[in-house]
């Protein structure tokens, strides 16, 4: 995303312009899951639920995230990605809302339907995002994906800083989420403003002044198209890929500073140092991934992030020293940062089936990034929070098994419809 030189034409200049504008929506994501994440005890207190009741709650929201993926392709080859984004960022915020009420009025009812709302908004906002990136980074050129994936980052590095302020002010919840998700909302309306036209949803005279390619127009999917993805030997691979990355990541933003914590006896000031050395290594490896992708190709830095996964991984489940565990951190962060955009641009290789197998993808990998870390949770009671953390090398080595099939493909020829 860099500024364009004068000799660009305006189809390169309208490229960058988008990219930052994907950023930014990529940013207002984070920042809306983080707004929430951060304020998750104050909500547990409202609500007075035990631990058990807590994780239930949790499950909510994902469980409407991951009942919308099958379906975020077709929604957004009908609406094209920049009104998709809207309309479900409208309605993660329509959920959130509601479980401010739910809080502020202490309804358990009105907060679980409002999180499997906010479930559904936020899943298919985030598969029509990163087409949206997708789209920008084909026209581009570049391997930009894990800079919009920096956004991400970046978004739920701020947003948990601001929880933690307001919190530590006394701010309500009602008042902190019902505020950070109004501004993040608009934060997306702005961005998508910005957006491409992305080629199953625009019209042939708007495609061309974008500086698309109209044979390029993919026709609106239905839903046998999202089935048959489903059936497509390469984009379940991939899948597999963006699980072992989705759970490396979901894993760690979990259970790193209980894991520190119960296994070192180590304070909580340095159970939240480990994490936050785990979210640095991997927003800064995102920022820097470009330049990695385009000198070594995309399986050879996914090949390399599987292993460095496994050296950090290890190191923080079976380290003697604290010091080696937090340096495990750091590179388990940096070992993560990368796979979760790089299977999306490996989903979106083909524009005229992009929004297809971004939702199969996406299904997969987030599936993975909301239960992987609770079944982590239950190993942890046989044998410790550390230990447990173990178990990820498994879908790692398989992820690195399957690094190849992630290697770009041409698009396929445009067929013809009567």
């Amino acid at each position: 995303m860099s500024p364009s030189r004068p000799g660009d034409d305006a189809a390169t200049r309208r490229a960058v312009r988008a990219a930052w504008a994907v950023f930014l929506v990529f940013a207002a994501n984070g920042a809306t899951f983080a707004t929430w994440a951060s304020r998750v005890p104050a909500v547990r207190d409202a609500l007075g639920f035990s631990g058990s009741q807590m994780g239930l709650l949790l499950l909510t929201g994902a469980v409407g995230s991951v009942a919308a993926l099958p379906l975020s392709g077709l929604i957004t080859s009908r609406l094209g990605a920049a009104r998709a984004v809207l309309t479900f960022a409208l309605i993660a915020a329509a959920g959130y809302t509601l479980v401010c009420v739910g809080v502020g009025t202490v309804s358990p009812l009105a907060v679980r339907i409002g999180l499997a709302v906010a479930g559904v908004g936020y899943g298919v906002w985030d598969a029509a995002m990163n087409l949206e990136g997708a789209v920008v980074e084909q026209r581009l050129g570049r391997a930009i994906m894990p800079r919009f994936h920096a956004g991400f980052s970046l978004g739920t590095v701020v947003a948990a800083g601001v929880g933690a302020l307001v919190a530590h002010a006394g701010v309500s919840f009602v008042w902190h989420m019902g505020a950070g998700v109004a501004i993040t909302t608009t934060a997306a309306a702005v961005g998508v403003r910005g957006f491409l036209p992305t080629p199953h949803a625009a019209p042939e005279p708007v495609l061309a002044a974008s500086g698309a390619d109209p044979a390029q127009a993919a026709p609106a999917h239905g839903l046998r198209d999202t089935l048959a993805a489903w059936r497509e030997s390469r984009t379940l691979l991939v899948g597999v890929v963006v699980l072992a990355a989705a759970l490396t990541e979901g894993a760690a933003n979990d259970w790193t500073g209980l894991a520190l914590v119960d296994g070192f006896g180590a304070s909580q000031a340095t159970g939240a140092f480990g994490l936050a050395l785990f979210l640095t290594a991997m927003t800064l490896t995102r920022l820097a991934g470009t330049s990695l992708i385009d000198r070594f190709g995309r399986v050879a830095v996914l090949r390399a992030s599987s292993a460095a996964a496994l050296v950090g991984v290890g190191a923080f489940a079976f380290a003697p020293w604290l010091w080696l565990a937090l340096a495990g951190s750091l590179v388990w962060g940096a070992a993560a940062a990368l796979g979760f955009p790089l299977g999306m641009s490996a989903a979106s290789d083909d524009p005229r089936r992009a929004a297809m197998r971004v939702a199969v993808v996406s299904t997969i990998g987030y599936a993975a990034f909301f239960a992987g870390p609770a079944l982590i949770g239950f190993a942890a009671d046989h044998v410790g929070y550390r230990h447990a953390l173990a178990v990820i090398a498994l879908p790692v080595v398989i992820g690195l098994a399957f690094a190849g099939s992630a290697r770009p493909i041409a698009p396929s020829a445009p067929t013809s419809h009567t």
